[in-house]
């Protein structure tokens, strides 16, 4: 064999080989894919579906076990799967509250982008603002809970009356309240946000009358409307899902006597706002009727509770 037609098989083999993905077509979705978990929210949302749905699994694996073990199958009547799953659970939860320290900076960019170019309505610009500063409330008070969870500062701090040297008074950080206070933040925004959807709704209704009223409804029309009333109806059910978790972390005794229930509907919150997510990151993009997006509110504000 000649050395050309040595180099050209090795070349074949090299082709063949290490340029095996060749022969793998382009995927749209997985451009999409790629897109979407590129971004901060996209990834949070796409960790809550896992962190759920593990959490879903790990009491069912346990109850697999013990019938088992009733039944004489096993030994054992506890699941060794889930263990290693609930940790996986507790480091997402963890790692995507960690993530949560830079929230301040879209909510920061939204009000102000949001007095440059106000909501069409008095009413949608006074809701914006209030669910800004329910947020600015929300974000620090996790971040100390988060820290102080840790241990990673001290019980208590200097109030600004000690820094200032005008007295010795400190502050205590107590975890629970911490987290209570941050939790009742939110459901402030929670509650807001239903009455944005409404106030969505009422402007969606009239540019859809509008609409009717003129040069009638185009192909176009009626795709750009049944996509705003689809993004509506799916921000709806991620906010009611996000009702019920809002007042039981709000509430020092909670309202749920079994987790089971948060997990539920924060998977049903997780669903739906990761669908909303994928929907929005398509090509060509479609705009969301919701409020502007420090990415999406729903991606950072509905997305924040673990």
């Amino acid at each position: 064999m000649s050395r050309a037609s040595k180099l050209h098989t090795l070349a074949r083999l090299n082709d063949t080989t290490l340029g095996f993905f060749s022969n793998v077509p382009s995927s749209e979705t997985l451009n999409h894919l790629v897109r979407y978990l590129s971004t901060w929210s996209g990834s949070d949302k796409f960790f809550t579906l896992i962190q759920y749905t593990l959490k879903l699994i790990v009491p069912f694996l346990h109850w697999r076990a013990r019938l088992q073990h009733r039944a004489g199958i096993r030994k054992d009547a506890t699941s060794n799967a889930a263990p290693s799953l609930a940790s996986f659970t507790s480091i997402i939860s963890d790692a995507r509250m960690l993530g949560r320290f830079w929230g301040l900076l879209p909510i920061f960019q939204w009000m102000i982008s949001m007095e440059r170019n106000p909501p069409p309505t008095r009413t949608l610009h006074t809701i914006e603002r209030l669910q800004g500063w329910s947020m600015l409330g929300y974000y620090p008070l996790e971040h100390l809970y988060y820290l102080r969870a840790h241990n990673l500062i001290p019980t208590s701090i200097p109030a600004l009356s000690a820094i200032l040297g005008r007295s010795s008074k400190r502050i205590s950080l107590n975890g629970n309240k911490l987290i209570l206070w941050s939790s009742r933040f939110w459901l402030l925004y929670v509650v807001l946000q239903f009455a944005h959807l409404r106030e969505d709704r009422k402007l969606l209704l009239t540019r859809q009358r509008n609409l009717r009223k003129g040069k009638g409804l185009s192909v176009e029309d009626k795709e750009d409307l049944r996509k705003r009333w689809d993004s509506l109806g799916n921000e709806l059910v991620a906010n009611a899902a996000n009702l019920p978790l809002a007042l039981h972390w709000s509430l020092e005794s909670g309202i749920f006597a079994n987790d089971i229930w948060v997990t539920i509907f924060s998977l049903i919150n997780g669903i739906a706002t990761f669908r909303g997510g994928w929907k929005a990151t398509a090509l060509p993009s479609v705009k969301a009727v919701a409020s502007p997006d420090p990415s999406n509110t729903t991606d950072t504000v509905e997305d924040i509770k673990y």
